[in-house]
């Protein structure tokens, strides 16, 4: 198989699950996206942006849970400073559909 990693490599990258707790446009980004601020438990609220404007209304984001890389260095997109990856996948149009645990999960936890 192609672009194999070792089990370290997979540790390595530290993905946990949080809730949506605030969801607010973003008018200054270059794609259309929203700001999130998801509560990671532990770990506290972190922001971030998604381009996710196309399958996703504002109010219906937050209660949301999302599966979040949170070991990634901040990166400064215009105005805001995204300190997660909310984590996704394309569909068949390449909108992005959230990817979410099937059940509730305490905030924090992390993906074994």
């Amino acid at each position: 198989m192609e672009n194999t990693i070792t089990w370290q490599q997979f540790e390595a990258v530290d993905l946990r699950v949080g809730t949506i707790v605030q969801a607010e446009p973003f008018p200054e980004a270059r794609k259309p996206a929203y700001k999130l601020w998801v509560d990671l438990g532990e770990l506290g609220i972190k922001k971030s942006s998604a381009q996710i404007t196309k399958r996703y209304q504002l109010e219906e984001l937050v209660g949301q849970q999302v599966i979040c890389v949170t070991n990634f260095p901040p990166k400064k997109i215009g105005p805001w400073r995204s300190e997660i990856l909310v984590t996704g996948f394309e569909d068949e149009e390449k909108n992005i559909v959230l990817a979410q645990p099937q059940a509730a999960v305490p905030n924090g936890k992390k993906l074994i």
